[in-house]
């Protein structure tokens, strides 16, 4: 059997900002660029989360688009 390729994901580090993980998981990259990437990736945590944005320390945060 053949595993398929997964989406790439990281986890927060204590007190890591999402700025800080863009920096982190996708060097290279504007910052605002990537910080919106990981918002529109990750509506479970921007969009539905209250206080929106509220990282915690087992959440999953894809750092890449849906494989399609």
């Amino acid at each position: 059997m053949t595993l398929s390729k997964q989406r790439s994901f990281v986890t927060p580090g204590p007190g890591e900002t999402v700025e800080q993980i863009a920096a982190r998981a996708l060097p290279g990259r504007p910052t605002q660029k990537a910080v919106d990437d990981i918002k529109s990736w990750n509506l479970h945590i921007f969009a539905m989360r209250r206080p929106p944005g509220l990282l915690t320390g087992s959440d999953v945060v894809f750092v890449e688009p849906p494989l399609g």
